[in-house]
């Protein structure tokens, strides 16, 4: 068990927290997304250059004109304003094929996790850029007839907004259609520009360090950084805080 805290929390003091706002690609699922955007770029550059770091780096959590370009520019591929529709396009085709194919599967401790916020009565939301985020959701079955989008009392996934993450706008509506004010949010996020976002919008950030990426979020403003969500205190969320398990 892994469990590493940033300095004392700034968003919102002891007992404040009341929701949850869950990202979707890299913390509830583990999509295809990356892989697509990295078999998408033959003919563009060579796709053993799309590590999993320059995924994380520059991609996830951004809107998928936003992601390709940003991963065209770090790779250094020549006239990109002609190349990124296409590259897109490309790489939405591929995901498409992907999760048609069965390649889509839930994080067992974020599905626990979820599980245990609605025990506790929490109002959550889900909040994703990616359009495919919801098709992909509803694959996933819980029992009782229940997929992993019906947890959610909020859903904002694939709006179409005038900017991305890091941009908060994403998290402040999914806050918005929970009817609880920012501040006593929280989100949990894979990607620094996903808990920029968070913090941006004045509320507190839970890192989850899937890639060996620790240091990415703690630096992005995470307040707590977890390598799986089992190490997050469920009972302290009783009383509105967010802390690490005891080890």
């Amino acid at each position: 068990m892994t469990v590493r805290d940033s300095p004392a929390p700034q968003s919102a003091p002891v007992g404040a927290l009341q929701a949850a706002i869950f990202d979707v690609d890299g913390v509830l699922l583990a999509s295809p997304h990356e892989r697509a955007w990295r078999e998408a770029l033959a003919g563009f550059a060579d796709p053993a250059l799309f590590t999993t770091a320059l995924y994380q780096r520059v991609v996830a959590g951004k809107p998928r004109m936003s992601g390709a370009r940003a991963a065209l520019e770090a790779l250094g591929v020549k006239d990109v304003e002609h190349q990124v529709v296409r590259y897109a396009d490309r790489k939405q085709k591929r995901l498409e094929a992907l999760i048609e194919e069965g390649s889509v599967a839930a994080f067992p401790d974020a599905v626990r996790f979820v599980q245990a916020l609605a025990g506790l009565g929490w109002p959550m939301a889900v909040a994703s850029s990616s359009k495919n985020a919801n098709g992909m959701m509803r694959l996933i079955h819980l029992g009782s007839g229940q997929s992993l989008l019906d947890v959610f009392s909020a859903n904002v996934c694939g709006r179409d907004l005038p900017r991305g993450k890091p941009d908060p706008a994403i998290f402040l509506m999914a806050a918005a259609e929970l009817h609880i004010d920012p501040f006593h949010c929280f989100v949990i996020e894979d990607a620094p520009a996903g808990v920029q976002a968070a913090r941006a919008g004045n509320m507190m950030a839970l890192g989850v360090a899937r890639n060996s990426d620790v240091a990415s979020l703690r630096t992005a403003g995470a307040e707590l950084v977890v390598t799986s969500l089992d190490d997050v205190a469920v009972e302290a969320l009783v009383d509105g805080r967010l802390c690490g398990r005891a080890v």
